[in-house]
């Protein structure tokens, strides 16, 4: 496989029109060569070398100026992805980097004094986002620079440099204490055995000295929700983690509280909770994080609405409809889709066109839901390897739902069969096994249609699949299983799904 066509593939479709602006941004040259393989690359077709070099060399074949080529192309593909990076980076990272950079060129030009008043702008926002190892950098430019007329005090900058010394360093033991804990957490995952993670975290932070560190630093306590969270979504045991990443924020805010630097940290933290609030169908508690959610990205954290803005309106219009105000979900989730499209990534408008199908799905209006799904425009291959195959397999199954509903039994059926088959690994899986379950009940509704109002379907049901103690079964099992039920008690979807929810 090419490399540079694999890296010019995980380029969304705006990406690469974005890199065509920007690989042509040298107006003078003509017959760009890099453009033309950039061109190439991005289809379908796999070339072989030989190939690219005839067809962007044909009258003469130059295979050292080809692989010269490639390298150029490869450069511009690392500017191009630096600058996203640097418009799109909510740790300000890029932006101490930037004025780093601007400033050693000042040096070098002996453009001393504007030099120096980039290093202090570079110091001040490195200190302030608690950026310590990109500080260190500051201060030892700053140390090697400070022969200038224009320095700052030497033995200060020294005196600064070794108490940020002590943060970078417990920066770095954060970062194996977190590797630490993410292997545990993942072999207990692994194990069956529950993740316990409150004693699994602090255990690790004490041996590393970062038990205090944790609760004033609004950085390292996100980042440890953040992997104790990563442990939730892929067990699924959403019930245990609720109290503990609420208690938690809760100390911190108690504590030390936010400040404008640390809006990022907050807002991921809102929205930890807001999710983990609704997958336990407390709508109502997760609507009241999400409020303060909302108030954080359109004040003091006005600079990351455009990146919360699509997670806010999934996790709104989600706790709506189980509110009974599907109404209200249906216009706000159109409104992202139709109207504020330019907020969304690749992920955000799968994510979104997913969500649209199920309210309308709720709603009974299928034909809208399947058009909705038909409007993705991507293989399935393609929505797994941005998606995932969980994702995937929501889709499918929606898929194969609307299809019963539409009474295209033998499409139905078919694609029972594929989803078997291409999830078999997934399924097969302790936490999937419900699903498995369900595919075979639902195709023993295929196959026999009248089978759902008899008794004897429901005995089955009842022992294939596998329940959990209502207050802990998971939301989206709750959310198939209440249209299987609806099938065998003959009523609307959407009602017996109120439910069985609340």
């Amino acid at each position: 496989m090419d490399d540079l066509k694999i890296t010019i593939d995980t380029l969304s479709a705006e990406d690469k029109k974005e890199f065509n602006y920007f690989i042509q941004r040298q107006k003078s040259k003509r017959n760009r060569k890099d453009y033309e393989l950039f061109q190439l690359l991005q289809g379908k077709k796999q070339y072989k070398p030989q190939e690219l070099i005839d067809r962007l060399y044909p009258e003469e074949p130059n295979a050292v100026a080809y692989y010269a080529l490639r390298k150029r192309l490869m450069q511009h593909l690392a500017d191009f992805v630096l600058l996203k990076r640097m418009a799109e980076d909510p740790t300000t990272v890029s932006s101490i980097m930037g004025l780093l950079a601007v400033a050693k060129y000042l040096f070098d030009v002996r453009a001393d004094r504007l030099a120096w008043n980039m290093l202090r702008k570079a110091e001040k926002l490195a200190a302030t986002n608690e950026q310590f190892e990109l500080l260190n950098t500051v201060y030892n430019v700053q140390i090697e620079k400070a022969d200038c007329e224009f320095a700052d005090d030497l033995d200060e900058i020294i005196r600064k440099r070794n108490e940020n010394k002590i943060a970078a360093d417990e920066d770095e033991r954060a970062i194996i204490a977190n590797s630490i804990i993410t292997k545990r957490l993942e072999a207990a995952r692994q194990q069956g055995r529950d993740l316990q993670f409150d004693a699994t975290i602090q255990t690790v932070l004490k041996a590393y000295g970062l038990t205090e560190a944790v609760s004033q630093r609004p950085a390292l306590f996100y980042k440890l929700m953040s992997i104790a969270r990563s442990s939730v979504l892929a067990r699924k045991d959403f019930y245990s983690f609720e109290p503990y990443i609420i208690s938690q924020y809760e100390q911190v805010q108690a504590a030390h509280g936010f400040s404008p630097a640390h809006q990022y940290y907050k807002i991921s933290l809102l929205y930890m909770i807001s999710h983990v609030l609704y997958r336990n169908r407390k709508f109502e508690e997760s609507n009241k994080y999400l409020q303060q959610l909302y108030q954080a990205f359109t004040s003091e954290g006005k600079n990351l609405y455009a990146g919360f803005y699509a997670k806010y309106v999934f996790l709104k219009t989600a706790n709506d409809a189980f509110l009974r105000n599907l109404p209200a979900s249906l216009d706000l989730m159109e409104d992202l889709l139709h109207h504020k499209s330019h907020l969304l990534n690749q992920r955000d408008t799968l994510t979104a066109s997913l969500g649209l199908g199920f309210l309308y799905f709720a709603q009974g209006a299928y034909q809208k839901a399947t058009r909705v799904l038909l409007g993705i425009n991507h293989s399935d291959k393609w929505c797994e390897k941005i998606m995932g195959k969980e994702w995937l397999l929501k889709k499918c199954l929606g898929e194969l739902i609307l299809q019963y509903e539409f009474g295209n039994l033998d499409l139905a059926l078919d694609k029972v069969k594929s989803i078997k088959k291409n999830f078999e690994e997934l399924l097969a899986e302790p936490v999937y096994k419900n699903v498995g379950a369900f595919l075979q009940l639902l195709e023993q509704l295929i196959l026999q249609p009248d089978a759902a109002t008899r008794r004897a379907f429901l005995q089955q049901v009842q022992s294939t699949l596998n329940f959990v103690p209502v207050e802990r079964e998971d939301l989206q099992a709750i959310s198939y299983y209440a249209w299987l039920k609806s099938k065998m008690v003959s009523r609307p979807y959407y009602e017996v799904l109120l439910e069985l929810a609340s």
